[in-house]
């Protein structure tokens, strides 16, 4: 029986459809979308009430891709889908940003987005479609949303842009940007490039918007048509008292736009000033009416304190630390800060501090990736820790949180587009936040681009990054360059960007208010341009270009190409002589073949000879000499006999030196005069033609002793 409602739209020239009333229908809304052969469902359940205490809006958003989705089996022992990979979480990040700014600012009901893919084909990526599903999902359901909206990825081949690209299309792309957004307005865009301008960004942004538009509208056609998506439930989840927010906003909005006058650069001394104003406003009640007034006493000081911050910014011209709009905050920086690692640096910038450490590996490091829609390495690692001891908190530690997964990948992609290519080693950054006052994920760009230089890695440019911030009320703005986490959580939008002196590498916006009109946001982006290239800047003081040589303790890496009929032979029976190489000389050796049909020999080795003589022995057996009888050679005694000592004349060729023909002297046992492992020189002799073994002499290029004249006993 079809029982659902299914539409479709053209989207860049692809076709998505939407269908509603099929599947999952206890939930509160539920849509299953496909393009091509990939198929994502989408639900959606929310409280019909808010709990007690709550004034927040508690939203999770999960994304989870079924391994059947591909046909394929989970990895693991327990062969099922475990906890979300990295990949799932930045996903839902994606879609939680988008939505979220967009429920009701006073809805606090608990709820729940699950998106799950079911079928994917290998052509059409599931992650720029999650946003139009979770919104999907949402308008044909009655819970309150100020949408709909949508997600669209952006990319560029041959200087066209294309509105969300297939794999192959990405893969040709110098352009990888999200972009989210109602009808009216963008709310949050991420992604990386290869240098572009901020003119470029801006048409990639329009043209996104364009097809976000006619994807909102599709949203709103298929919920005309769903009877139980209207009218949205109706819910009343804050109480207030008007006349005790009179009271604080008349005692307490002057003291606090006196506070934000004070030009105080110390994020402590500010909090302590604006928490002095509170509590002096409390003192006035007794314990009983406390227990009644304290949390919407928290409420209200909340509003006022960030409405006075910003009619000083708007009115008066002044941030809270007394920098113009577009000033950048007191820069220092240090490079190879520690010993034994790979490469350092500490970038500092205001009350925001990280530690980077640069550490390089081999092919055995790279980072395995077996997810449902992608089976391989990554060889770029950054990793961002923000400790609580960093904000002067005393918090639990309950593992790598999502926000410490974004702020990592945006600082990871902002720094790859300047990496070597065909560079052989595995790279790891790791950035530890030790202070932050905003922006630390700029300043994990700043610190990474310096510790990759301390290290030695030959990026092709230095990165630097800057976080921006926007005020806007009644008709006026501010754009604030280089935010602090005040401005951030007071303002109106926080935008990341990233690049090198050329273009843009990276950004992330996400938005708070209605109507970013196209003219801002070019000055946004504009204004951003000149405080990235003050920060470069500060950077090249501190290191200008790249080492020339790694550090002494760096293992150095070697990479031979070999044809791929010695691969064998290079491994050996069970791994046989690999393994021998490896033990022998110290070294790691990895092996795999090339595309081309070649075979890839890289070589890890912490000492120049050890890294000499395993380069030497893998040519020796993938580019072997003849053997040529009555030629001299040297080799490695591989096995003692009775008769004698096998030896290698060359990788992979053993010949025979008889005991008789080990010295002029007489042997009783050949242990008597060497073992396994020696190096012997000897010459070949002839070869055996019944046992086809090589016959080998060390004696012949000894001196022969003279025979002692036997004298007569006369």
């Amino acid at each position: 029986m079809n029982i659902g409602t299914k539409m479709s739209i053209i989207t860049g020239g692809k076709e998505i459809s939407i269908e509603t009333g099929k599947l999952a229908k206890q939930a509160d809304g539920s849509v299953v979308l496909q393009m091509g052969n990939t198929v994502l469902l989408a639900t959606v359940v929310a409280a019909i009430d808010a709990k007690d205490g709550v004034d927040f809006l508690p939203l999770t958003v999960d994304y989870r891709e079924k391994y059947a989705a591909a046909g394929r089996f989970p990895g693991g022992f327990l062969r099922r889908e475990a906890r979300p990979s990295d990949t799932e979480v930045l996903i839902m990040r994606l879609v939680d940003r988008a939505i979220r700014p967009l429920f009701p600012d006073d809805y606090h009901a608990e709820v729940q987005v699950m998106i799950q893919l079911l079928a994917y084909d290998g052509v059409h990526l599931p992650d720029a479609l999650c946003g139009l599903a979770a919104s999907s999902a949402i308008a044909v359901s009655n819970i309150p949303f100020n949408g709909p909206m949508s997600e669209v990825r952006i990319g560029r081949v041959d200087g066209k842009l294309i509105v969300n690209p297939t794999l192959a299309e990405l893969q040709m792309s110098d352009i990888d940007i999200m972009i989210a957004g109602s009808a009216k307005d963008i709310v949050m865009l991420e992604g990386e490039m290869k240098e572009i301008s901020e003119e470029e960004m801006i048409e990639a942004i329009k043209l996104a918007h364009d097809e976000i538009k006619k994807q909102c509208q599709f949203q709103l056609d298929l919920a005309a048509k769903i009877p139980t998506s209207y009218p949205k439930r109706t819910y009343q989840h804050e109480k207030h008292n008007d006349e005790l927010k009179a009271k604080v906003y008349a005692e307490c909005m002057d003291k606090c736009k006196e506070v934000a006058r004070m030009e105080l650069s110390s994020k402590a001394k500010r909090s302590e000033l604006f928490d002095a104003i509170k509590e002096e406003f409390k003192a006035q009640y007794n314990e009983e009416e406390l227990k009644e007034f304290t949390s919407f006493i928290s409420t209200y000081f909340s509003e006022v304190k960030k409405k006075a911050v910003r009619h000083v910014m708007l009115h008066e011209s002044k941030r809270l630390d007394g920098r113009k709009f577009d000033e950048i905050r007191p820069i220092w920086s240090e490079v190879n800060y520690l010993p034994m690692v790979h490469g350092s640096a500490v970038f500092t910038r205001g009350e925001t501090q990280s530690l980077t450490t640069l550490t390089l590996g081999g092919k055995l490091d790279e980072q395995l990736i077996d997810g449902a829609t992608f089976q391989g390495t990554e060889k770029f690692l950054l990793h961002y820790n923000f400790p609580p001891f960093s904000t002067g908190e005393a918090k639990p530690l309950r593992g790598t949180s999502r926000r410490e997964v974004g702020h990592g990948n945006l600082a990871l992609r902002a720094l790859k587009p300047v990496l070597p290519k065909d560079f052989p080693y595995t790279i790891r950054l790791v950035s530890d936040i030790l202070e932050s006052n905003g922006s630390s994920s700029m300043a994990t760009v700043c610190a990474g681009t310096l510790a990759l230089m301390d290290g030695g890695v030959p990026i092709h440019a230095p990165v630097s990054g800057i976080a921006m911030g926007l005020v806007a009320d009644e008709g006026k703005f501010a754009i604030l360059s280089d935010i602090l986490g005040d401005e951030d959580h007071l303002g109106d939008m926080d935008f990341k960007v990233t690049g090198t002196s050329k273009g843009i590498t990276a950004c992330q916006m996400d938005i708070k208010v209605d109507g970013l009109p196209y003219e801002v946001l070019n000055q946004a982006l504009n204004q951003a341009k000149e405080g990235r290239l003050h920060i470069l800047n500060k950077i090249t003081e501190t290191l200008s270009a790249p080492n020339t040589e790694m550090k002494p303790q760096t293992p150095r890496i070697e990479a031979i190409t070999v044809p791929n009929d010695t691969i064998g032979a290079i491994i050996g029976p069970g791994g046989k002589i690999i393994q021998a190489l490896q033990k022998e000389t110290g070294t790691t050796i990895n092996i795999e073949e090339l595309p081309s049909g070649e075979g890839y020999v890289q070589i890890l080795s912490k000492n120049a000879d050890s890294m000499l003589e395993a380069v030497t022995r893998v040519r020796n057996i993938a580019f072997p000499r003849l053997v040529e009888e009555g030629e001299i050679y040297e080799g490695k005694i591989k096995s003692l006999q009775a008769y004698g000592c096998f030896v290698e004349i060359i990788p992979g060729t053993d010949g025979l030196i008889h005991i008789s023909e080990f010295s002029w002297d007489k042997i009783a046992k050949m242990e008597d005069v060497c073992k396994e492992g020696d190096i012997v020189q000897f010459k070949v002799v002839s070869k055996d033609p019944k046992t086809r073994k090589w016959k080998l002499s060390r004696k012949v290029l000894l001196p022969k002793p003279e025979r002692k004249e036997e004298t007569s006993a006369q």
